[in-house]
C-alpha cells in the first residue's frame, strides 16, 4: 500500500510549471556562469594565440603565478592537518566548548574577506598591536608573502573541516574502537582505518580549498600592498592588468582561473560519482 509520501513523490507538476522551473535554472546558468566564462575565453584571444601566449611572459605575470602556487602549495596543508585535527575533535569527542569550536570554523563564512585582511593590518602593520615589535625584529609581515598567506589561510581553513565533520559525525567509532580493541595503536588506527573511510571527502575538502586559496582576492588585495612583482598574486595582477587597460593580458591570467575552476568542478563530480558508486556497491553486497 502506498503511503502519502510515496504518492507525493510520484505525482506529477503540470508541463507548464516544469518548464518554467528548468527554463528559470537553465537560463540563470547561462547569464550567470556561461556568458562569463565564454567571454573571458574570447577576450583572451581577441588579438590571436600568439598574442595570448605572449602575455605570459611578462615578468610581472610570471611572479604572480609563482607567488599564488607558493601561497596555495603552504595554505592547503596547514589547513588539511588543522581540518583533520578538528574534524577528529568533533565528531569523536565530546569536549567543553565545542559548540565553540564549530561557530569559529565557520567564522570566515560570515566575515566579509575585506574585514579578515584588515584585521591582519590592525594586529601586524606599523600601527598595528604587534607593529612595533615587528619593525625591531625586522619582521615584515604585512605587505609581504606572510600576510598573504596567513589571510589565505584565514579564509580557506573551513573548507576541509566542514566536509569532513558530518562525514566523521555520521560513521561514528565503533570501527575506530574495534581497531583498538584488536592492538593498534592510534596512528594505525588512524592510517588503516579512519583515513581511508574518509579519503574522498578529504579530497573533496583540499581541492575546494586549492581552488579558494588560488582565487582569492579580498582579503589578500587587503595585506598585499599590491607591489609588483612582489606581493600580487593572480586575481591582484588581472585587476591591474586591466586598469592599465591591457585588456587581453587580464583576460589571459583570468583563464588560468576560469581552467582551474573548471577543473575543480570535473573533479568534484568525478569524487561525487566515485562515492556514489562506493555507496551503490555497498548496498548490493548488502
Amino acid at each position: 500500500m502506498k503511503t502519502f509520501n510515496d504518492a507525493k513523490s510520484t505525482q506529477n507538476e503540470p508541463k507548464w510549471v516544469q518548464f518554467i522551473l528548468i527554463g528559470t535554472a537553465v537560463l540563470f546558468l547561462l547569464v550567470m556562469l556561461v556568458a562569463p566564462l565564454i567571454t573571458i575565453f574570447v577576450e583572451a584571444f581577441r588579438k590571436g594565440v600568439e598574442a595570448y601566449f605572449v602575455s605570459f611572459n611578462d615578468a610581472y605575470v610570471l611572479q604572480a603565478i609563482k607567488l599564488t602556487l607558493i601561497t596555495a602549495a603552504i595554505a592547503v596543508p596547514l589547513n588539511l592537518v588543522f581540518g583533520v585535527c578538528a574534524s577528529w575533535a568533533i565528531a569523536k569527542y565530546s569536549f567543553f566548548g565545542k559548540s565553540l569550536l564549530i561557530t569559529l570554523i565557520d567564522l570566515p563564512f560570515a566575515v566579509s574577506p575585506v574585514i579578515s585582511g584588515f584585521v591582519y593590518v590592525l594586529l601586524f602593520g606599523a600601527q598595528g598591536w604587534f607593529g612595533h615589535w615587528l619593525i625591531e625584529n625586522d619582521v615584515q609581515i604585512i605587505f609581504a608573502v606572510p600576510g598573504i598567506v596567513l589571510a589565505t589561510i584565514f579564509v580557506t581553513f573551513p573548507f576541509v573541516a566542514r566536509e569532513l565533520i558530518p562525514l566523521m559525525q555520521e560513521q561514528g567509532n565503533d570501527e575506530e574502537q574495534a581497531a583498538l580493541l584488536l592492538g593498534a595503536s592510534g596512528f594505525q588506527t588512524f592510517w588503516k582505518v579512519t583515513l581511508p573511510n574518509i579519503k574522498w571527502g578529504l579530497l573533496y575538502g583540499v581541492i575546494l580549498c586549492n581552488a579558494r586559496a588560488m582565487g582569492e582576492f579580498g582579503a589578500v588585495s587587503v595585506v598585499s600592498g599590491h607591489i609588483q612583482g612582489v606581493t600580487n598574486t593572480m586575481p591582484l595582477q588581472v585587476e591591474i592588468l586591466y586598469n592599465e587597460y591591457n585588456f587581453v593580458a587580464a583576460f589571459a591570467v583570468s583563464t588560468l582561473l576560469a581552467i582551474l575552476a573548471l577543473f575543480t568542478l570535473l573533479l568534484k563530480y568525478m569524487l561525487e560519482w566515485k562515492v556514489a558508486r562506493d555507496l551503490e556497491k555497498l548496498k548490493t553486497d548488502e
